[in-house]
C-alpha cells in the first residue's frame, strides 16, 4: 500500500545548518515623537488609574469600618 521512504542520510541533516539564508529582515522603524508621547500618556493613565483605585480602595479594606453609633428603632424596644 504505502511505499517506504528512504531514510535521510545523517550527513545531509548535519550540513543543513550551513545553508542558511543570508536575507535579513528590514530594520525596525523608530517611533516618532507623537508615538512616544501617546505611549507615555497611555502609561501614565494606566498608572494613575491603579494609584487612584488603590487610594479609594484602601479605606474600604481597613478594619475600622465599624459604625461608631448604632440606631435603635422604637419597634425593637422591649417596654
Amino acid at each position: 500500500m504505502f511505499r517506504r521512504r528512504e531514510p535521510v542520510p545523517f550527513t545531509f541533516l548535519a550540513d543543513a545548518e550551513k545553508y542558511r539564508s543570508n536575507v535579513e529582515p528590514p530594520p525596525r522603524e523608530r517611533a516618532d515623537r507623537g508615538q512616544l508621547l501617546v505611549g507615555a500618556l497611555v502609561g501614565l493613565t494606566v498608572v494613575g488609574g491603579l494609584v487612584g483605585s488603590l487610594l479609594f480602595g484602601l479605606p474600604a479594606l481597613s478594619e475600622q469600618t465599624a459604625p461608631q453609633h448604632t440606631q435603635h428603632s422604637e419597634a425593637s424596644d422591649p417596654r
